[in-house]
């Protein structure tokens, strides 16, 4: 049974950082591709990164590049999002996902999700 679980939301003020990790567990797991996507109060849920577990390429929402990092440990099958200088428009649910790459990724093509952390981002 694959799982992956988030870690490393909270509360924090705006212009604040915080690193959410992902780890993904389970003898099944073989997605290429790793991300990020968020769900605001009200708002549907939209992508906000994702990496690919080889070579590292990277993909990110405009709304979040210069300030968001994605990165990963493939020994740790662990994903990070540093997420610097927030916004009180950040505030949402992060939930990590895995996909077979990253366009299928981005475009919603989902192997398997977290059940998400939350970031709330204090004016």
């Amino acid at each position: 049974q694959v799982q992956l679980v988030e870690s490393g939301g909270g509360l924090v003020q705006a212009g604040g950082s915080l690193r959410l990790s992902c780890t993904a567990s389970g003898r099944a797991f073989n997605s290429a591709a790793m991300g990020w996507f968020r769900q605001a109060p009200g708002k549907e849920r939209e992508f906000v990164a994702a990496i690919r577990w080889i070579g590292g390429i990277t993909n990110y929402a405009d709304s979040v590049k210069g300030r968001f990092t994605i990165s990963r440990d493939s020994a740790k099958m662990t994903v990070y999002l540093q997420v610097n200088s927030l916004k009180p428009e950040d505030t949402a649910v992060y939930y990590c996902a895995a996909g077979p790459s990253l366009n299928d990724l981005r475009r919603g093509g989902i192997d398997y999700w977290g059940k998400g952390t939350l970031v709330t981002v204090s004016s």
